[in-house]
């Protein structure tokens, strides 16, 4: 079953929309997603830390991995091997399927949502945002969520610059704010 966003992906690249004065190979695709969370002072805590991973899972719709320290620093008291973040990275098919999730269902729910900043881009066509809460994924109950933390999301392009890499994403349906 192909989703909604691929279909809408190819009918863009059809139309010419993405690739008017491009090569075809030069046509922008998302190549993947990454989801990531930090884990904060839950790293000792290791219920909190199998929630966070239930809850990412959840809502990407694949199995999270903890990321570990990789060396001690002791200004943070972080040891080192210790979980500091959970993580999950998106290809294929299931990046149109967290992005359909994501434009059409999670942003709306945001309180007084005027679209999101076009700010987030680097520079090198990849798109990052960063969400407040869990709690605007409808997959998330209430009930079980025991502290609300953030996510990131970085959005990775095949695109060289910010000006195609917005164009891929604003046809797709990513609701900027003029």
């Amino acid at each position: 079953m192909t989703q909604r966003l691929k279909e809408r992906y190819t009918e863009l690249v059809q139309s010419g929309q993405l690739g008017e004065d491009l090569n075809p190979h030069q046509i922008p695709q998302i190549t993947k997603i990454v989801v990531n969370r930090g884990v904060g002072d839950a790293s000792q805590n290791t219920r909190a830390l199998d929630n966070y991973l239930e809850e990412l899972s959840i809502i990407t719709g694949q199995c999270a991995v903890v990321t570990r320290s990789k060396k001690a620093i002791a200004s943070f008291k972080i040891r080192e091997n210790v979980p500091v973040g959970v993580s999950v990275t998106l290809r294929g098919e299931k990046i149109y399927a967290f992005l359909d999730r994501l434009i059409n269902l999670a942003l709306p729910r945001i309180r007084d949502f005027q679209g999101i900043s076009t700010k987030g881009f680097d520079g090198r066509g990849n798109y990052n945002i960063g969400l407040g809460e869990q709690l605007m994924f409808p997959e998330i109950e209430y009930e079980k969520v025991e502290q609300v933390r953030g996510l990131d999301i970085s959005i990775v392009t095949s695109a060289n610059n910010n000006n195609i890499a917005s164009t891929l994403l604003k046809g797709l349906g990513m609701p900027f704010s003029n």
